[in-house]
């Protein structure tokens, strides 16, 4: 199978001969110099890949002829990452290696000790418009046929108001007597008779949540995990948690 992948928006696989847009065109005419009847893999972000034929090849528009499309199933577990933004590019890291881990969805968290701050609508628009694009390349990139959705950014009262009643709630805590991760899935797997369907996973800001905020988090229900003896970055924190969790639930 061709390792070529580019992504076709589900309502354009129903068309004869659909065709890449135009940025995807001229990567696979200019860049990767494909010609007429090389294959390449499609994929529309819901699960569905394919192989397709190139029919024609110009650097504004490749027409294809799709073959045989097949359903990725779904994983398991679906785990959130609702993850306070962090400053700089850390963000883009995060959302990256998030897609190769698994993750099903991201909340960007806006906290009292964040950082970086969205001071217009049109800030916040591209933002997310930069994110979501990061999460396509990174399906692209590791083989991924699903796109995890990329939430509008929200403070931590917004984000416990809209968190569903299902599922298992994490927060990473440098509390002493948080336990691992393995404990608490074990836990609630006895108390639920089942391993959780659903997991969220909350990774603060540099300086951590702020007391009131571990406050309010705890009365939606959310359990402490520990991440091991040394004070991790946001970025490696959100890392390591989504490892563990894609070992114990996938």
């Amino acid at each position: 199978m061709s390792t070529h992948r580019f992504y076709l928006e589900p309502e354009r696989w129903i068309s004869e001969h659909p065709e890449l847009d135009i940025p995807d065109s001229h990567h696979c005419a200019d860049v990767l110099r494909l010609g007429v009847g090389d294959t390449i893999v499609i994929f529309d972000g819901c699960g569905t890949a394919a192989e397709a034929e190139l029919l024609e090849v110009h650097r504004k528009r490749c027409a294809l002829r799709i073959g045989n499309p097949h359903q990725t199933p779904p994983l398991r577990c679906a785990i959130t990452l609702a993850q306070a933004v962090p400053k700089g590019k850390n963000m883009d890291l995060i959302l990256q290696k998030s897609v190769e881990l698994g993750v099903e969805e991201i909340v960007p968290l806006l906290t009292s000790r964040t950082v970086v701050r969205l001071d217009s609508a049109d800030d916040g628009e591209r933002k997310m418009e930069r994110w979501q694009q990061i999460a396509l390349e990174a399906c692209k990139q590791c083989g991924r046929n699903s796109v995890p959705r990329v939430a509008n950014p929200s403070t931590l009262e917004q984000f416990v108001g809209r968190s569903p009643a299902a599922g298992l709630l994490l927060l990473a805590s440098l509390h002493p007597d948080a336990r691992t991760i393995k404990e608490v899935l074990a836990e609630y797997t006895a108390e639920s008779n089942g391993s959780p369907s659903s997991v969220t996973i909350l990774v603060g800001p540099e300086g951590d949540f702020t007391p009131a905020e571990l406050t309010l988090l705890k009365q939606a229900g959310a359990r402490s995990v520990t991440l091991g003896p040394t004070i991790l970055r946001a970025e490696t924190a959100a890392l390591y948690c989504l490892s563990v969790l894609g070992h114990e639930l996938f």
